[in-house]
């Protein structure tokens, strides 16, 4: 990769990895295959890794650590907290919860000092200036080398960078994804904020070979989530088959291609698609050699307009503790 962002003081790969599939949200995985996706990284210059202490609930850190510990890495590693599975789904965002969180996650990492600590999710009745006040008292004890908010409104934004900057927003964003267009993006570029998208290839919808729902296995998150059940799923495919041929025509594969559509959409953005596999990592890499002409973004989004997409990007369970805005 030639393409480089700025994320919290440093300077990655325009295109970085998200980790939640290494602790089994799409489906049983094992370390081996892991390993040898995130050695590919390496090999790659895919050096921005993104993870979470609810990913498998320590899992993916762990898998993570211990890669770590068998090889020499410059890579910079993002983990988040503030999700808590029991005794039901909640949030929390004060101190000891959060420090609880990060001294694990550093732990299970095996490193003292992560470059990127996100709020997972907002407890929304706790002001998010009391938050902010945390989390500048973990970067002074140098256990984070910058902070950031996941899933938040430009409003929460803003009053974080009253406190303090923000080194990075993560959210949704893709091609069947563009809410972060309705102030998001505007808001991260006007403060200096980084705007890692998470899921740009849609969850596996824009790959050269559609999903099956039927093949998911049990406990993938996809089984419950509206754009992948029916009606909604024919639809969708019916929608993006035009897109994929679009690609093909270019020799393009379709998953770089909806990547590289993220990164043309400002220089503060950066895409983190996930994967635990080698191959498919070594296909997303390539996003950023796809130049996309002015002409071909509105080809791209003559065929996919803003607002296609059938269903709900998330379930009514799954919305809980996201913000709305626009």
């Amino acid at each position: 990769m030639r393409l480089k962002r700025t994320l919290a003081g440093r300077t990655v790969g325009a295109v970085g990895l998200g980790c939640m599939s290494f602790g089994g949200v799409y489906g049983a995985t094992d370390e081996d295959e892991s390993f040898a996706c995130l050695a590919e990284a390496l090999v790659l210059g895919v050096d921005h890794w993104d993870v979470a202490e609810i990913y498998g609930m320590g899992v993916s850190e762990t898998v993570m650590g211990r890669f770590l510990a068998q090889h020499r890495a410059e890579v910079s590693i993002a983990t988040k907290a503030g999700i808590y599975p029991k005794p039901e789904r909640h949030f929390r965002n004060d101190a000891d919860a959060l420090r609880a969180s990060l001294e694990g996650s550093l732990q299970r990492l095996g490193r003292d000092r992560v470059e990127l600590f996100y709020i997972h999710r907002r407890e929304a009745a706790r002001p998010i200036e009391e938050v902010m006040t945390t989390l500048v008292g973990f970067l002074e004890e140098g256990m984070i080398g910058g902070i950031g908010l996941s899933e938040v409104s430009p409003a929460t934004l803003r009053r974080a960078c009253a406190v303090h900057p923000v080194a990075a927003v993560q959210s949704e964003y893709s091609l069947w994804t563009r809410q972060p267009e309705l102030g998001m993006l505007q808001a991260c570029a006007e403060l200096g904020v980084t705007f890692v998208a998470f899921s740009p290839v849609g969850r596996g919808i824009f790959a050269d070979r559609f999903p099956d729902p039927k093949s998911f296995p049990r406990g993938d998150f996809r089984a419950s989530n509206p754009r992948f059940t029916e009606p909604n799923y024919s639809a969708n495919t019916a929608a993006i088959a035009p897109f994929r041929d679009w690609c093909r025509a270019r020799g393009w594969s379709t998953a770089a291609t909806a990547v590289a559509w993220t990164l043309h959409k400002g220089d503060h953005v950066l895409p983190i698609p996930g994967t635990r596999s080698a191959d498919h990592l070594r296909d997303l890499a390539q996003a950023p050699e796809i130049a996309l002409s002015p002409q071909d973004i509105a080809e791209i989004e003559t065929i996919l307009p803003i607002g296609f997409a059938h269903g709900s990007r998330y379930s009514d369970a799954q919305w809980i503790g996201v913000e709305q805005y626009g």
